[in-house]
C-alpha cells in the first residue's frame, strides 16, 4: 500500500512503539500501539487514480455537503482516502494559508477555520480550493508552489484527520453530483463544460 507523501512517520513511530512495547513484554499496549500503526496506514494511504477523459474531478473523497453552481464543498471523514487532487489542469497563481476556528469539518460554518486557498488558473478560467481543517490534529500539507503547472487529478495535498474542501467552479461548467453524493478524488466528474 502506497503511503501519502511524507507520512512515514505517523506508521513508523506507532510501529516503533508496539515492537518496544513487545520487547518488554507489555502486550496489551503493543496490541493497542500495533492497531494505532494500522489504523495511520489506512488513513495516509493514498491510491493510484486515472481521471476519466473529460470532465472537472472531485478534488476529495467524501460526502458532499454543500452545493450551488458556483462552490461545492466536500466533508472527508477518517475513512476517506485524504490525499487532495486538481479539479483541473493548470497554473498555481497564489497559495494563501488562512488561520481560523477548528468547528468540526462538517459543519457549514467549518469555513471559517484554519485553511489553504489554493487559486489555480485553468484554460477555462480562474477556480479556487480551499483545504479547511477539521476539529481534530488540524494539518494541512500542500505539495504546491505558486508558479507551478498541475494536470488534471495530479495530488495537489492533504489534510490530516477530518476536514474538509471546498472549490469554485469556472465559469461554463454545469455540476453533475447532488449533494448527499459520495465522491472520489480524481475520478468522479463533479461537472462538465457546457459553453
Amino acid at each position: 500500500m502506497k503511503l501519502a507523501r511524507n507520512s512515514a512517520i505517523w506508521v513508523g513511530v506507532p510501529f516503533s512503539i508496539a515492537l518496544l512495547l513487545a520487547v518488554l513484554s507489555i502486550w496489551s499496549l503493543s496490541i493497542a500501539a500495533l492497531a494505532l500503526t494500522f489504523f495511520m496506514a489506512f488513513f495516509h494511504r493514498d491510491p493510484e487514480r486515472v481521471p476519466p477523459g473529460e470532465g472537472m474531478v472531485s478534488p476529495a473523497d467524501g460526502l458532499v455537503v454543500d452545493i450551488s453552481p458556483e462552490k461545492v464543498a466536500i466533508f472527508m471523514n477518517h475513512y476517506n482516502v485524504h490525499v487532495n487532487r486538481a479539479p483541473l489542469e493548470g497554473r498555481v497563481m497564489q497559495i494563501e494559508h488562512v488561520d481560523g476556528g477548528h468547528l468540526p469539518a462538517f459543519f457549514r460554518s467549518s469555513s471559517q477555520n484554519e485553511q489553504n486557498l489554493i487559486t489555480i488558473d485553468t484554460p477555462d478560467g480562474e477556480m479556487v480550493v480551499h483545504q479547511i481543517t477539521g476539529a481534530f490534529v488540524r494539518r494541512i500539507v500542500c505539495y504546491l508552489e505558486p508558479g507551478s503547472f498541475v494536470k488534471r487529478g495530479e495530488r495537489i495535498g492533504m489534510i490530516r484527520f477530518g476536514s474538509r474542501v471546498e472549490f469554485t467552479l469556472p465559469a461554463g461548467y454545469s455540476l453533475s453530483v447532488r449533494k448527499g453524493e459520495r465522491v472520489k478524488a480524481g475520478e468522479t466528474v463533479i461537472a462538465v463544460k457546457t459553453t
